[in-house]
């Protein structure tokens, strides 16, 4: 029998595609990794969201959802995030209550303001619609008003009642790497996570500005914060940070405006780095944990200290997904040690 985790872990998962993969691939990868995931006893499973890319195969998180909620049996599961910016937010408000209806107590609601791919996608995600980014948190108040008992923010909405509307609504939590998002959370009393692969530096402040500004809500009576981390895991040192390159090259491309598959280890130890390259993957170097899995457990656990949060949400990509699941695998048994 596993012993309790002495921090909560929830595992993130971009569905990435990798190199010589296909996006059928790595939505199976996804169901494989959730699975083990619970098996290993994490906490929850989000799903992200993507557009319009050939580097991430999860377009869709509420289908993948309900995919990986019918192939678990008890894990939480849920999107990291639903871009709410790009769409109705009763419609959101129906589709999560109708998966919190079929799968009783284990559904989470995160969403996030990031477009979820370029600008012009975004117009296409949101076709038709004249109301931009600037009435986020209206979008908000409306959303929460139709899963909770207040009043809709919007007049003409006030009288609309979701249906399937579950028993309980599902556990929802605002996405983001700055102080608005953090303000956002605090404002409408929802739990906040503090994306730290995006935003490596200055995570501090933005999560003590959520909790200081904190204003209880049906949905949560106090402050909830999590992290989110990019951290890879290996049996040994030097085998976690080889299985980075991969990482350092995709962070690399990115910031030449270059995206694709994730690519191979054999491919990124063969690529050619000119020495504004190297300091580009060093300036990068924050945004990619890596160690065995007593030095991983070491700077997680500083970091929840340092940071103050309540859980710590895994993001793991690795070219093999058998590296992948094991990197997950490791990190909570290191947890559960004593």
């Amino acid at each position: 029998m596993k012993k309790e985790m002495t921090i909560r872990l929830t595992a993130l998962d971009q569905s990435p595609i990798r190199a010589g993969g296909s996006a059928l691939e790595a939505l199976n990868e996804t169901v494989e990794l959730a699975q083990a995931c619970e098996k290993a006893g994490y906490h929850r499973y989000w799903l992200a969201e993507h557009h319009a890319t050939n580097s991430f195969a999860g377009s869709a998180p509420e289908i993948m959802i309900t995919r990986i909620a019918e192939a678990t049996e008890k894990i939480r599961v849920g999107s990291g995030g639903i871009m709410l910016s790009h769409y109705s937010p009763l419609k959101v408000a129906e589709t999560f209550s109708l998966m919190e209806t079929m799968y009783p107590g284990r559904i989470d609601l995160g969403i996030g303001r990031a477009p979820g791919g370029d600008q012009v996608t975004a117009m296409a995600l949101a076709y038709g619609s004249e109301i931009g980014i600037e009435y986020f948190p209206t979008r908000i108040a409306d959303m929460l008003s139709f899963l909770g008992t207040t009043e809709s923010a919007t007049e003409v909405f006030k009288h609309i009642k979701i249906s399937p509307r579950s028993d309980n609504p599902p556990e929802i939590w605002l996405l983001g790497s700055s102080d608005q998002s953090a303000h956002y959370a605090a404002q409408f009393g929802l739990a906040f996570t503090f994306a730290h692969f995006i935003a490596p530096q200055g995570g501090e402040e933005v999560i003590r500005h959520y909790k200081n500004n904190f204003k209880p809500s049906e949905f949560n009576p106090s402050p909830k914060c999590s992290l989110s981390i990019f951290i890879t895991c290996a049996e040994t040192e030097e085998e976690a940070r080889r299985l980075t390159k991969s990482r350092d090259l995709v962070l690399l491309r990115r910031a030449k405006g270059e995206r694709g598959p994730y690519p191979s280890l054999e491919e990124a130890e063969k690529y050619h780095y000119s020495e504004q390259d190297l300091e580009i993957i060093e300036h990068h170097r924050s945004q990619s944990i890596y160690g065995d899995p007593n030095q991983c457990k070491t700077i997680l656990t500083n970091m929840v200290k340092v940071f103050e949060v309540d859980e710590l949400v895994i993001l793991t990509i690795c070219h093999d997904p058998a590296a992948r699941r094991r990197s997950y695998e490791l990190l909570s048994e290191a947890f559960q040690k004593t």
